[in-house]
């Protein structure tokens, strides 16, 4: 037994050897990697959006047109007497209605400045600048005549154009020619007492509405006739026979040497013209 014993030993002893060899020539598995698991917890992001730009309007889309305030209102300027009337007496002496009864002349000449600056002249330019301010706004504008060089129109036919328009207001434009010592200063005429609605509540705030404008814009009230700047007048005939809100203007006194300066001077008829306009057009938006 013992010799058998050591006959087979030294084949277990190659079986071993044989068996090792066959393991270290094939490689072992790589063990597997650990998992880890994390938490990832997002970073809140804040987006803000952009605004929301309309798409431009096609190039050839034109903006609408913006309608003045004042647009489709008609004003009747009346710049007083004509450059005409002094060389024909006989037409203008003629006496036609002037309302409440009464006839006057048909027209006079008017005043001058001591130098001779015509009233005529004065009113016609004045009512030009306040017609083109006016026309800038969208109004339509009507003048009682058309040059100044004619004769009249006569009082009559002046009421008649501010009626025949259907004028929202009427403004006719003067200047006196008080002779009287130190007599300055503006005034606004209108009916008294009034004849029909027209002359009444809307003449009288059209002439409080000229009156405190003109102040405004620099120009002194009368301290020679009316009171506080306002005249009411029952001998007017262009008053009498209105039937459209109406005042008359008397931009100052033509024989006081600075409003004469003033009145002569296109900057200065520029600045009656202003404040004329802009009472008007503060009239018609109230």
């Amino acid at each position: 037994m013992v010799a058998v014993r050591r006959a087979i030993a030294p084949l277990l002893l190659a079986g071993a050897l044989l068996l090792t060899g066959c393991e270290e020539d094939t490689p072992a598995a790589p063990a597997p990697a650990p998992v880890v698991t994390r938490t990832v917890t997002p970073t809140p992001t804040t987006v803000t959006p952009s605004p929301v730009v309309p798409p431009a309007p096609p190039s050839s889309a034109a903006a609408p047109p913006v309608a003045p305030v004042a647009s489709g209102k008609v004003v009747v300027l009346d710049p007083g007497h004509n450059g005409g009337n002094g060389s024909h007496s006989a037409e203008i002496n003629r006496l036609v209605p002037a309302g409440r009864g009464q006839t006057k002349p048909c027209n006079t000449t008017g005043t001058s400045t001591n130098a001779g600056y015509p009233e005529h002249a004065f009113t016609w330019d004045v009512s030009q600048r306040v017609g083109e301010a006016l026309s800038a706004k969208g109004i339509r504008v009507v003048y009682t005549r058309q040059n100044d060089t004619g004769v009249g129109p006569c009082v009559d036919k002046r009421a008649a154009a501010g009626n025949d328009a259907n004028a929202d207001a009427v403004v006719s434009i003067h200047a006196d020619g008080s002779n009287a010592p130190g007599a300055t200063g503006f005034h606004v005429a209108y009916s008294s007492p009034p004849l029909n609605a027209a002359q009444g509540a809307p003449s009288t705030r059209l002439a409080q509405t000229l009156r405190d404008t003109m102040r405004t814009g620099g120009f002194s009230v009368s301290n020679y006739i009316g009171g506080n700047g306002l005249s009411a007048r029952a001998d007017l005939g262009g008053l009498n026979l209105s039937t459209r809100p109406i005042a008359l203007v008397e931009c100052g006194n033509m024989r006081n040497a600075a409003e004469a300066a003033r009145m002569s001077s296109a900057e200065g008829r520029q600045q009656f013209a202003s404040a004329i306009a802009a009472a008007i057009e503060a009239y018609l938006a109230s």
